[in-house]
């Protein structure tokens, strides 16, 4: 019996990783292996920007991919918390009766799908703005090189 509770916390805190993949579909799920490497792409953007500062061209295009995949995450894991117990049984309980445990809502699952709406959205925006700041840095930077 796959629970609807332990599919949303395992989106949020460890999708970057496929945990939540693999919880639901097993060790053969494509997709949660392929999961962590915008996540790493990632962690290598944030060390390039230690150690080369924020003006390290590659950072600011690899730094935002991890702040995508997770607020994917985050998204899957608001999506598994709204789900309808019928419809979570009925796709990962196939066997269950529609209204069983573990596809019910609990004070445990709005609890994830807040914190991945708040923390998501967040880690959302902040790639977004740190991207486009770091292009159209880059952009006006070029732009005063050419004019000189």
């Amino acid at each position: 019996m796959k629970s609807k509770t332990i599919a949303a916390w395992l989106a949020f805190v460890g999708g970057p990783l496929g945990l939540h993949r693999f919880y639901l579909h097993g060790p053969g799920d494509m997709l949660g292996w392929l999961l962590p490497i915008p996540t790493a792409l990632g962690v290598y953007g944030l060390q390039r920007v230690r150690q080369f500062g924020v003006d390290d061209a590659a950072s600011w295009v690899l730094l935002p991919i991890a702040g995508f995949a997770f607020a994917a995450c985050a998204l899957t894991a608001i999506v598994y918390g709204l789900t309808d117990a019928k419809r979570w049984n009925a796709r990962h309980n196939p066997g269950a009766p529609a209204d069983a445990g573990p596809g019910r809502t609990r004070w445990a699952t709005i609890f994830a799908v807040v914190l991945a709406l708040l923390i998501g959205t967040t880690v959302l925006m902040s790639s977004i703005v740190y991207s486009f700041q770091r292009y159209f840095e880059v952009q006006v930077e070029e732009g005063r090189r050419i004019s000189q």
